[in-house]
């Protein structure tokens, strides 16, 4: 389950692109930061998740993050201020075991599209192909939508197994696990175009899996975010999307009772499976600035920057399904679910999570036009290192009510982590 919030220029403060994304998944698949840098490719095909692709001449630069086992990436940014970010789509269109993932297909996108419009172009010639399980604990097979933005365009693409709609974004837009697009699509694919002409069609109403999308909650969550978009449009800011990536459908919050509709969303069992792994937010153009957690849940995390000068992310060892006290990812997540089990104290963190969080944000300041991140994001690194060890010390955990402890009891043995 996923969350993309998207702000075009004539919405923000600032006069930019804003792109922001929440990534959902199994409560152990960390996730990979890493910059990957421009190459040239002799070779004929790459190794997808699961197939092979034609492989390009040439690849570009990119920002991703992405589940330790796969390929692609749930969201990320390239070298030319392209950011692409997918959600899984439950619809009535039969998805193959093998294929393409929605993943794979947005860092495709990300190494050879110089713009939004290439980007659509080349992933509405590939969706025939998206297929795959999306899950590496269990067997999850799904559409998928895309939000598509560089610095002066973006676009919303959904899909349904072989069909697609896409609409360009004016103003403010979100996407969840559900469809949006009605009858209003810019360009859509001619199988798409063909049940238009019989009148009164509308692809998210077609194509949708009811059962599966009531499930996911994705409209509830779709719902808050585009609403919180609007109450700010004009005047949408960095921190302002920062908020909604880190929010919950009912304050003051508590983990174990928590829900799918939430943005920042906490496993919780078999009614809750997923939980946010990791968290972007761009601000698009030359010199743009991209925040990547590299962590999970943006409620207990310090968004760090990052652009195509900074030094080689020190972010340990890379991650897999297990703790490992030598990765980042797994090294904060035991401290995020020792906290999870006495939430009590989440408004004096949050205060001085956001005071933190503040500093890195006016020590950026400093660092604009494309020049060398490396400075603020090692400050983002120690103010968050502060903070986990401070509150590491005043946590005592606490027994959880059953069922929610006996599901957090198995996903901590399946880690090997101890609490």
């Amino acid at each position: 389950m996923c969350d993309i919030l998207v702000a075009t220029p004539k919405a923000t403060r600032e006069k930019v692109m804003l792109f922001a994304k929440n990534s959902d998944r199994d409560p152990n698949e960390a996730q990979l930061l890493e910059l990957i840098p421009r190459k040239r490719h002799e070779e004929g095909e790459v190794r997808l998740t699961y197939v092979q692709y034609p492989q390009a001449g040439e690849t570009y630069s990119i920002i991703i993050s992405r589940p330790w086992w796969t390929w692609g990436a749930e969201m990320g940014v390239n070298e030319l201020g392209l950011a692409i970010g997918n959600t899984a789509i439950f619809s009535r269109e039969k998805i193959p075991e093998k294929g393409i993932l929605g993943m794979d297909i947005v860092r495709l996108a990300l190494e050879r599209s110089r713009n939004s419009e290439e980007a659509l172009k080349l992933i509405t010639e590939i969706v025939d192909n998206q297929g795959g399980s999306g899950s590496y604990e269990h067997r999850l097979i799904y559409s998928n939508s895309f939000i598509i933005a560089d610095p002066r365009e973006a676009w919303v693409l959904e899909t349904a197994g072989r069909h697609w709609a896409a609409k360009k974004i004016e103003g403010v837009y979100s996407i969840s696990n559900a469809l949006t697009i009605e009858d209003d699509w810019d360009v859509a694919s001619e199988s798409v175009e063909s049940l238009a002409r019989k009148g009164g069609f509308s692809f998210a109403k077609h194509f949708s899996d009811r059962f599966y999308t009531y499930f996911a909650h994705g409209r509830d969550r779709r719902a808050f975010t585009y609403r919180r978009l609007r109450e700010k449009e004009g005047d949408i800011t960095i921190e302002y999307m920062m908020s909604i990536l880190r929010s919950h459908s009912l304050e003051p919050y508590s983990p174990h009772k928590g829900s799918m509709r939430d943005v920042c969303m906490h496993y919780g069992g078999l009614t809750r499976p997923s939980q946010t792994a990791a968290s972007q937010l761009s601000e698009l153009g030359e010199a743009g600035i991209h925040w990547f957690t590299g962590t999970s849940l943006p409620c207990l995390s310090i968004f760090k920057p990052l652009n195509f000068n900074t030094e080689p992310l020190p972010m340990g060892e890379n991650p897999t399904n297990k703790y490992n006290p030598n990765n980042y990812w797994w090294r904060v997540e035991r401290f995020h679910r020792k906290f999870q089990t006495n939430y009590t104290h989440m408004h004096q963190f949050s205060i001085e999570r956001d005071e933190q969080q503040r500093m890195v944000l006016e020590a950026v300041q400093e660092f604009r036009g494309g020049a060398d991140l490396s400075t603020p994001l090692r400050l983002a690194l120690e103010k968050e290192r502060e903070l986990i060890e401070r509150w590491d010390k005043m946590i005592t955990p606490t027994r959880q009510p059953f069922p929610y402890n006996i599901w957090w009891r198995k996903v901590n043995k399946r880690a090997h982590i101890v609490i």
